[in-house]
């Protein structure tokens, strides 16, 4: 039996089996209480083939908020979640966190593959609208450990107004300080290996006049802009960017367009265009990594970040932003070769009949009465979205050593049948650890089962 001896198809780098290429893709979208476009396929570069995508990121900023709309996501996914999710399950990339607080969303998928190398999730967020009181501002995160990576993303909605430069970069102070996790491990937002830091940041573009910055823009010749750009000024002379890197700014400001145009505001303020909605990231210095699109790969570093889009998409109209995506390849030492749990289907299985899982842990996972199994579709959107679902203690039988099966209930095997995966949940490190191959059950027909 090899059921324990776990290979995955990863791309390896360097000639080394410990490390491996990580595709990130980082959306940030200010989607001004609009409801989604009918197709993102551009925004998530789903035609590309040149470059794996591993973890999509999703940060929105003011998702619509008003009260009934609010309640009801509340009680059912919001618009955008649904949307989003649709989107990506069936190209196999499954939701394992999302927060809000009121218009600031927070996504992230990974490719189901990935599932068991993912832990440690956990959110939170801090307000600082209406000094603290309110959330129409403030920031939003997830973190989760990557091959033992501990990644942190952050989305905030910064204070607007050409003015308030000096309010922005003291509202993120604050989300620095006081967003939490509750984890002994990286509580604070900086004490991450690697922190991703996106939204709509309001920096605006300071000095030039609105002639200017728009004759700049048509002429595509946005370097002149960049020195004047608040948060490019910031990050020479603000100690709490010290260490974030961004790519340059080759694309239109993204801020503020009329609806439905790529036409710049031309209402009665028309307002100066700005690069409103900005991606950046800092790797901490026990990550050892670091790098854009001029700096090398250094062997002997366990992490390093490499740029390789950062794009305005100018075709989506739904709001006054445009959105701003990063596209990134993460070479990282994985710390751990293999899943916490290794599980697979015996047999053939059809519907009716009891169908057999066996699997097997290592040593030092931490098992629970509570942990169990489930059945998933092909496709799957989260670890809820189950077709059914087995505790793995009830009926338990030992097999071989440390290899152990669990019986499925006939009556329970799908009888439209199709593709499926077998995942296994951990209750107490609160998702999945172990992903089988898919396998599949056929239909049910006459004089099938029991």
């Amino acid at each position: 039996m090899d059921l324990c001896h776990h290979v995955d198809g990863l791309t390896m780098v360097r000639g080394t089996r410990k490390a491996i290429r990580f595709g990130l893709h980082i959306v940030t979208w200010n989607v001004g209480t609009a409801g989604p476009p009918d197709d993102v396929t551009t925004l998530l570069q789903l035609e590309s083939q040149t470059r794996e995508t591993d973890m999509y990121i999703i940060g929105l900023q003011e998702v619509n908020s008003k009260v009934l709309s609010f309640l009801a996501d509340m009680v059912f996914n919001d618009p955008w979640t649904l949307f989003f999710t649709n989107f990506l399950a069936p190209l196999g990339y499954v939701r394992v966190s999302s927060i809000r607080m009121q218009g600031l969303l927070l996504l992230v998928y990974v490719k189901h593959l990935h599932l068991p190398y993912v832990r440690d999730l956990r959110t939170s967020y801090t307000r600082t609208g209406m000094y603290g009181y309110w959330g129409n501002k403030g920031g939003v995160a997830a973190r989760l450990s990557v091959y033992g990576h501990l990644l942190c993303f952050l989305n905030c909605h910064l204070p607007a107004h050409l003015n308030n430069s000096g309010q922005r970069i003291t509202s993120f102070q604050r989300i620095l300080a006081v967003l939490q996790f509750t984890s002994e491990k990286a509580p604070a937002v900086l004490d991450h290996d690697l922190l991703f830091w996106f939204g709509d940041l309001n920096f605006r573009i300071a000095d030039h006049g609105l002639r200017f910055v728009r004759e700049s823009i048509v002429r595509n010749r946005f370097h002149l802009l960049w020195d004047k750009d608040q948060l490019n000024k910031a990050k020479t002379m603000e100690p709490v960017l010290s260490g974030f890197l961004e790519g340059q700014l080759r694309f239109k400001p993204t801020y503020k367009f009329n609806l439905d145009s790529i036409d710049y505001d031309t209402s009665e303020k028309k307002r100066k265009p700005a690069w409103t909605d900005r991606i950046l990231w800092r790797i901490s210095e026990h990550g050892q990594g670091g790098g854009s699109e001029s700096q090398g790969s250094n062997a002997k570093k366990p992490l390093t970040v490499n740029l390789n889009i950062y794009d305005s998409q100018m075709e989506y109209g739904v709001s006054d932003h445009k959105p701003v995506l990063g596209t990134f390849s993460l070479e990282l030492e994985k710390r751990f070769l293999e899943p916490l749990v290794e599980l697979q289907p015996e047999g053939e299985w059809m519907p009716g009949n009891d169908g057999i899982i066996s699997y097997c842990t290592t040593h030092d996972y931490p098992g629970s009465t509570w942990d169990w199994i489930g059945l998933y579709k092909v496709g799957f959107r989260s670890d809820r979205d189950y077709v059914t679902y087995v505790w793995v203690k009830d009926d338990e039988l030992t097999v071989h050593e440390d290899v152990y099966q669990v019986y499925l209930n006939g009556e329970d095997v799908p009888e439209g049948g199709g593709d499926f995966f077998l995942c296994y949940y951990s209750s107490n490190m609160e998702g999945i650890v172990g992903v089988s191959r898919s396998f599949q059950v056929p239909p049910h027909t006459a004089g099938t089962g029991v």
